[in-house]
């Protein structure tokens, strides 16, 4: 049964909820593109180009997108050493590209693998990139390269949703502090304020978890409305010598909660009575306290009447503290490699900088 979700959730939760719904929503979409999955990740890699031209040399437009593939293949590859399939990349101009988990990770050290994964083959492509371009003296290759390595130290912030977000919680929690800082810097010293969306998320995320441990979990809401064929309910309600409910009619009802292999939390309203079996998408990992209606109505459209049923669920913030039990080794093995592609990226681009390379880039 489709709902018509009417969300009254705090804000914070809203802009948290949206971004990845849209951008989720975004992927289905071009699925059904009909060249196929692969299709799809053609359309968007050229519709890419065409957006970067805009504002770059053609050239530099199509190198910038293979920079963005080679980073979301090391995502495909890593995931698949792990036994997980993934989609087609999307790629989506100015922010980047992304590609869809068919099932979620187990645990957050498989999760930092994948994330991982994007940044090490995509700075593999950069290096690879720079060492051409000092061998055939290409401004070109040399201009890719300057690029490829921003794209990858960004991802490596450790700011969710952004691939060092998914690392840092496997070695460190302490690391999504540092991250509050440096990805503020980062932002502004190369100009990427489209990505400020992302910190502001980050920031209100990290800002509701320490609220929540110091006062305690929070009591949350969210409604969805749903519609009904009036004469399929009034049917079901005459077979049990029942009438139809008041309109101010508030009472608790049944439900059930589950999660998709994609990750996705999801509940339903249960109100046997009327037939009602509501499906609402849930704002992430929460712990469901109740399930309630609130008014029933009588709506008149062109297909006919329905009753329009409002439903609220109230929850908890939750957080699997399983998923996050990440042994010693692996958190050094990941932090390691973390750590060493940072700097390395880091000393490149200072490099670029200070050794007059930067030059030459800005009449490429």
């Amino acid at each position: 049964m489709e709902a018509k979700q009417n969300r009254k959730d705090e804000s914070v939760r809203r802009l948290q909820a949206v971004w990845p719904f849209c951008l989720t929503k975004l992927k289905k979409g071009l699925s059904y593109v009909k060249m196929g999955s692969f299709g799809g990740a053609i359309l968007t890699m050229l519709v890419s180009v065409g957006a970067y031209a805009l504002i770059a040399p053609l050239q530099l437009a199509v190198g910038m997108v293979v920079m963005v593939l080679i980073h979301e293949l090391g995502h495909v590859v890593a995931a698949k050493q792990k036994g997980l399939s993934t989609s087609a990349p999307v790629f989506i101009p100015f922010i980047g590209a992304m590609v869809n988990l068919e099932r979620h990770p187990r645990n957050a050290a498989t999760e930092a693998y994948i994330a991982l994964g994007g940044p090490l083959l995509g700075s593999i492509g950069a290096f690879a990139s720079y060492w051409i371009g000092n061998r055939w003296d290409s401004l070109l290759l040399l201009a890719l390269a300057y690029i490829g390595f921003i794209i990858n130290l960004v991802n490596l912030l450790p700011i969710h949703p952004l691939d060092g977000g998914r690392i840092a919680i496997a070695v460190s929690r302490r690391l999504v502090s540092i991250g509050l800082i440096a990805g503020l810097v980062i932002i502004v010293y190369y100009q990427l304020y489209i990505l400020f969306i992302f910190w502001i998320l980050f920031a209100l995320d990290l800002a509701r978890k320490y609220i929540d441990r110091k006062r305690g979990p929070k009591l949350r809401s969210i409604e969805a409305s749903y519609e009904l064929p009036l004469t399929w309910v009034e049917d079901r309600l005459k077979e049990r010598g029942l009438e139809l409910p008041r309109q101010d009619q508030q009472k608790d009802l049944e439900f059930t909660t589950y999660s998709e292999l994609d990750g996705h939390q999801k509940m339903m309203f249960l109100w046997e009575d009327i037939g009602l079996r509501g499906t609402l998408l849930l704002p992430g990992q929460v712990l469901v306290h109740r399930a309630r209606l609130l008014q029933t109505d009588i709506k008149d459209k062109k297909e006919g009447r329905f009753l329009l049923v409002r439903c609220r669920a109230d929850y908890y913030a939750y957080e699997n503290e399983e998923y996050f039990t990440v042994p010693q080794r692996t958190r050094w093995a990941l932090g390691s490699v973390y750590l060493t592609l940072a700097v390395s990226l880091i000393y490149m681009l200072y490099s670029f900088a200070h050794v007059g390379w930067m030059a030459g880039l800005e009449n490429t």
